[in-house]
C-alpha cells in the first residue's frame, strides 16, 4: 500500500474543494511520493528532446519528466496492457478469431496555458519508446474548431474555445470510427499561426496502440435533450482521462506571459492572426490580453473547463512554477 497525502485548499481556486475533504474518490499523493512510483522506468528522453517539446512559457525540464511522467508512463503501460488482456479474454469468451483491437485512447484537458499540449507530446514520446514500441498517436481539438468563416457569421469569433464553437458531431464521428476499428481515419489539422482550420489538410490516423486526445473541454458533457435519445459524449471513447490543473490566479499569470512572448516571437510573422498586436506597445498589448483573458478564456475556465476536473481519472495539479506538486488518481 502507497502512503498518500492530502490536498491543501487553495483560497484562489473556489473549487479546489473537489481534492479535498473526507471522501474523496481519489487517492493523493505529493509530487515526490508519486515519483517514487517511476521504480526502474529508464529515462528515455534527452535535455534537447525535451526543449522541443515543451511549448512557449512551460519551463518542464529532464528533472520533472523523471519526477512526474515517467510514473504516469508505467501507470499508462499498465492499463493498457490490462485492457489488452481483457480484450482477449473477451475474444475467448465470444469464441471471436480474427479481430482486432481498437485504439487504448487517452483524453487530457485543462485550461488554456496550463501546459496541455506539453503533456501530450512528452507522453507521446514515452508511451511510443516503451520496449513494445506500441504506435502512439496525438490529435488535438482544435482541428474540430469551426472555420472562423463559420464562427464569423454566427457571431461567435469570442467564444472560441467554448463548447459551441466545436464540430462536436464530427468529432464524435471521428472517435465513433477509431473505436469502430477503422484503418485511415482523417482527422482535421489547425493552424496557431492563421488561428484558424487547414482548409483540405488531415492528419491520418491508423489504427495506433495508443491515441492521445488533447483540447480543453474534452471532458465536457453535452447539453441532454427532452426526447430520451441517446447522446454520447466525447469522453464516453475515453479509456482513460487526464486534468492539468493550477489555481486560477496561477494560469491567469502564465496566459498574460505567454501571450507578451508571443508578442515578440510568433506574432512578428506578417502571416499570424494576431500580427497587429506585434507593434503595441507593451502596456496596450497586456491590456488587451487582460482583455482576452477576462472575457474569453476565464469565463470558458469557469464555466466549461474547471467543472468537467472531477470527471477526469488522473489530475495533475500544477504549482506556481508550472511544475506538478500534486498528484490524484481515481481509486478502482
Amino acid at each position: 500500500m502507497s502512503k498518500s497525502s492530502s490536498l491543501k485548499k487553495h483560497p484562489e481556486n473556489r473549487s479546489d474543494a473537489i481534492l479535498t475533504g473526507k471522501y474523496l474518490p481519489y487517492n493523493l499523493f505529493s509530487a515526490e511520493e508519486w515519483a517514487s512510483f517511476r521504480a526502474d522506468t529508464p529515462l528515455t528522453l534527452t535535455f534537447d528532446e525535451v526543449k522541443r517539446l515543451r511549448s512557449i512559457g512551460d519551463p518542464i525540464d529532464l528533472q520533472e519528466v523523471q519526477r512526474i511522467y515517467l510514473s504516469l508512463s508505467r501507470l499508462l503501460s499498465s492499463h493498457v496492457e490490462s485492457s489488452q488482456r481483457l480484450f482477449q479474454q473477451r475474444c475467448s469468451f465470444l469464441q471471436m478469431k480474427d479481430t482486432v483491437k481498437t485504439p487504448f485512447i487517452i483524453g487530457i484537458a485543462g485550461s488554456v496555458a496550463v501546459g496541455k499540449s506539453t503533456t501530450a507530446r512528452i507522453l507521446q514520446e514515452l508511451l511510443k519508446r516503451w520496449p513494445s514500441s506500441p504506435k502512439v498517436d496525438l490529435v488535438t481539438t482544435d482541428g474540430f474548431l469551426y472555420p472562423n468563416a463559420i464562427l464569423r457569421a454566427r457571431n461567435r469569433m469570442e467564444r472560441k474555445g467554448f463548447p459551441d464553437s466545436y464540430d462536436t458531431r464530427a468529432l464524435l464521428r471521428f472517435l465513433s470510427d477509431i473505436k469502430t476499428g477503422l484503418r485511415h481515419v482523417k482527422a482535421p489539422l489547425y493552424s496557431h499561426l492563421t488561428y484558424d482550420i487547414l482548409k483540405g489538410e488531415h492528419i491520418i490516423i491508423d489504427r495506433p496502440d495508443i491515441l492521445i486526445v488533447e483540447g480543453v473541454n474534452v471532458l465536457q458533457v453535452n447539453t441532454l435533450p427532452r426526447d430520451g435519445k441517446a447522446v454520447p459524449f466525447v469522453s464516453d471513447f475515453f479509456d482513460f482521462s487526464i486534468y492539468i490543473d493550477a489555481t486560477t490566479d496561477n494560469i491567469h499569470k502564465w496566459y498574460l506571459e505567454r501571450f507578451m512572448r508571443l508578442r515578440e516571437t510568433a506574432f512578428q510573422n506578417p502571416q499570424s492572426f494576431f500580427h497587429h498586436y506585434a507593434d503595441m506597445s507593451p502596456g496596450k498589448a497586456r491590456n488587451i490580453a487582460e482583455g482576452l483573458w477576462s472575457n474569453i478564456n476565464l469565463r470558458n475556465l469557469e464555466e466549461n473547463i474547471l467543472p468537467t476536473r472531477p470527471r477526469a481519472g488522473f489530475i495533475l495539479q500544477k504549482g506556481p512554477n508550472h511544475m506538478v506538486e500534486k498528484v490524484a488518481l481515481r481509486k478502482l
